[in-house]
């Protein structure tokens, strides 16, 4: 899929088609009102609209991002709102039938990332903002309502998993991916064996998506 990205932006990669393909399979319900946190590219919103999403709300921090996920949208004439922002900004605003994120989730020593870094650091556990994104996830999803969250399991997979359920959603990974390390956890593969997160030598890290059902 072709995307317009502007310098500063999160490349869509092996995680967001790995949300892409597990949306694809999950039973996506025609003319769905949509929820695209994270953006970045607006590569999910873009997936979503193309399967028939009614309308999509894509939020991100970075206003390039936000540039880019309107820009995308709108040369393919899909329904994308944009808005700059943190996802938790629309709790008690509206409910969607799908969630959709690829969140931060890369662990590492800074608290608070700047620039590009935002879309990929999430503090010492890695989940600054999964942890967030589970807390909120049962305010956000409508009656019937879908969520497909994906992360590393160097982020505990079974962390989210409780967390979710704890909210009262039906949680459970529906799909796995074994890829290699890309720049950023091969450049601070010593930090990540030296904290426990990886063996000394791994190259490799698992995503997964965990789906998340309201009743």
């Amino acid at each position: 899929m072709w995307l317009w990205r502007p310098p500063g932006v999160y490349r869509p990669q092996e995680d967001t088609w790995l949300v892409a393909e597990a949306l694809a399979g999950a039973g996506f319900p025609v003319g769905a009102r949509v929820l695209d946190a994270c953006t970045g590219t607006g590569a999910l919103g873009v997936a979503a609209g193309l399967a028939g999403a009614g309308e999509v709300t894509a939020v991100d921090l970075s206003r390039r991002a936000v540039l880019a996920a309107w820009f995308n949208g709108r040369v393919r004439g899909l329904p994308i709102r944009t808005r700059r922002g943190d996802f938790g900004d629309l709790v008690g605003e509206r409910r969607f039938d799908v969630v959709l994120a690829n969140p931060p989730y890369v662990p590492g020593g800074v608290v608070r990332p700047k620039g590009r870094a935002r879309a990929w650091d999430a503090g010492p556990r890695g989940r600054s903002v999964l942890d967030r994104l589970c807390a909120v996830l049962p305010l956000l999803l409508a009656d019937k309502g879908m969520a497909l969250v994906v992360h590393s399991v160097l982020c505990d997979e079974d962390v989210t998993l409780h967390q979710l359920r704890g909210g009262g959603l039906k949680a459970s990974v529906v799909a796995r991916r074994s890829i290699p390390f890309g720049p950023v956890l091969d450049s601070r593969s010593k930090w990540l064996a030296r904290n426990g997160f990886i063996e000394h030598g791994q190259r490799h890290e698992e995503l997964v998506v965990v789906r998340a059902d309201a009743a």
